[in-house]
């Protein structure tokens, strides 16, 4: 009786030691999970985004907020369908894709479609990544753009070949980071109005001359290459500290980028990083301007590192093939040392390094590049809506009404905004009058209705298939 007493009283005093135990853990993995998918938000907050969302201050001020508000929710969006993706099916993005479409002309296309609009996206991004990266380096130190150059591609290419980009880009990060913070410590020392801050955050408007800006915001927060590398990065998770952890990440690498705006519309236009560089060093001090140029180079030479990788990782995802007999052998020919591997991401540096070498103003092209990526977004989020409603995929864990609903609107609005720009261009170039909001309108609803028969099919196969394991289950239970 005594020994079961006493065993009665350790239990309960155990108990509590246990839950505390149970809830630091949980709390300790939230945070590294944190930590662990601060990579998705590092890789967003780079040249791109800092030239695009201060441009946007320095031209429309807070107009454009609702740009970097929908942005974020998209990138969440879109990131946890991606990740859910390989966590349920045990297959990356690339290699649903592949299962999804195996073969034939039909299939060939579809890869090759999305691997052209990621690796396209990531050589666009690259040039805009040496151009940042060497515009830091050229506020701090007396070198040539050209020499700049030439040091920040000879660096990413090393890092590349040896195969140790990963630890050094995380190391970067921290000081990009560090750079995200002070535009935020600077974003509420200006003290900006809270109406106006509000408006243009949960006020969508596109002023005159807004639309390729808009369309940037979008292209440089949802990275398409982003949807490859963070699914690859969720094998092994777990989804409810996937979700948390991608969640905080994302929402403050959004509230970075918003004060990035704050701070670019302390400056006039047209943006200038020396201009951005004086906002800061008067709010902060002296130490701020050194901040700002090694932050961006960071950012710049981190993000050439990230997008060939990316790049190469996701045609090795689409391209490399499985099977019994030949998996062995196509990882081989698509390992990282392999000529197919570094042959992409050469590639992809390449173009960095001929626009680094070019001389042409940074601000531009970057621009240029986020709004390419923006424009090549909604190819990307369709393929991935319509992976996550493959039951062979998903499984019983395909998207419900909410997440579909969601991910719909994001391919609609980035959709809408890619139209508006290419139809600008396209009547630029051809000299004749730009097409009125209306009419992207409808062009937008006829895309959407195109977009939405694969979808639709995917949809209702689910369903048949849903109602044909009801009818097995019933005629099960009544033959016994």
């Amino acid at each position: 009786m005594q020994i079961a007493i006493r065993e009665n009283i350790a239990g309960a005093n155990l108990q509590p030691v246990l839950r505390n135990a149970v809830s630091s853990t949980d709390h300790m993995n939230r945070l590294v999970s944190v930590l662990f998918w601060s990579v998705i938000s590092a890789a967003f907050i780079g040249p791109g985004t800092v030239t695009v969302a201060a441009s946007a201050g320095a031209s429309f001020t807070y107009e454009l907020l609702w740009t970097l508000v929908f942005s974020t929710i998209a990138c969440l969006v879109l990131q946890e369908a991606s990740a859910r993706l390989t966590v349920m099916s045990g297959r990356n993005l690339g290699q649903a894709l592949r299962q999804r479409y195996p073969g034939g002309v039909a299939g060939t296309a579809v890869l090759l479609l999305v691997l052209g609009a990621v690796v396209l996206g990531c050589a666009a991004y690259e040039a805009g990544n040496i151009l940042g990266g060497v515009a830091g380096a050229a506020l701090a130190l007396p070198l040539s753009p050209r020499a700049l150059t030439l040091l920040t591609v000879a660096g990413a290419g090393i890092l590349l070949w040896f195969s140790s980009p990963r630890k050094v880009a995380l190391v970067l990060s921290a000081l990009v980071a560090i750079m995200g913070l002070a535009f935020l410590l600077t974003s509420v020392r200006l003290a900006p109005p809270v109406w106006e801050l509000v408006r243009g955050s949960l006020a969508p408007r596109l002023p005159e001359g807004s639309a390729l800006l808009a369309a940037a915001l979008v292209g440089t927060t949802v990275v398409p290459y982003n949807l490859f590398l963070g699914s690859g990065l969720a094998l092994g998770q777990r989804l409810g500290e996937l979700r948390f952890g991608l969640t905080v990440a994302v929402v403050i690498g959004g509230l970075i980028s918003m004060g990035v705006v704050i701070v670019g519309a302390a400056t006039e236009p047209p943006l200038e990083f020396s201009r951005l560089s004086e906002v800061l060093t008067e709010r902060l001090g002296g130490w701020a301007r050194y901040l700002f140029a090694f932050g961006l180079f960071s950012a710049g030479l981190s993000s050439a590192v990230t997008a060939p990788l990316a790049a190469a990782i996701t045609a090795r995802s689409v391209l490399a093939r499985e099977g019994s007999g030949s998996s062995s052998a196509s990882r081989s020919l698509w390992s990282d040392e392999s000529f197919r591997f570094r042959a992409v991401w050469i590639g992809v540096l390449g173009v960095g390094l001929l626009f680094g070498m070019s001389g042409m103003p940074p601000v531009p092209v970057i621009i240029l590049a986020q709004a390419l990526n923006g424009i090549l977004l909604p190819g990307v989020a369709v393929f991935l809506l319509i992976a996550v409603n493959d039951r062979r995929l998903m499984g019983e864990n395909e998207n419900h009404l909410i997440s579909n609903l969601l991910m719909s609107g994001i391919v609609l609005v980035s959709l809408f905004l890619g139209l508006m720009n290419l139809g600008k261009a396209a009547t630029r170039a051809l000299g004749l009058r730009a097409p009125a909001a209306d009419q992207i309108i409808l062009v937008t609803a006829v895309a959407a209705a195109v977009i939405a028969i694969p979808v639709w099919r995917t949809a209702f196969q689910k369903s048949s298939e849903i109602a044909a394991g009801s009818e097995e289950n019933t005629n099960g239970g009544v033959e016994g």
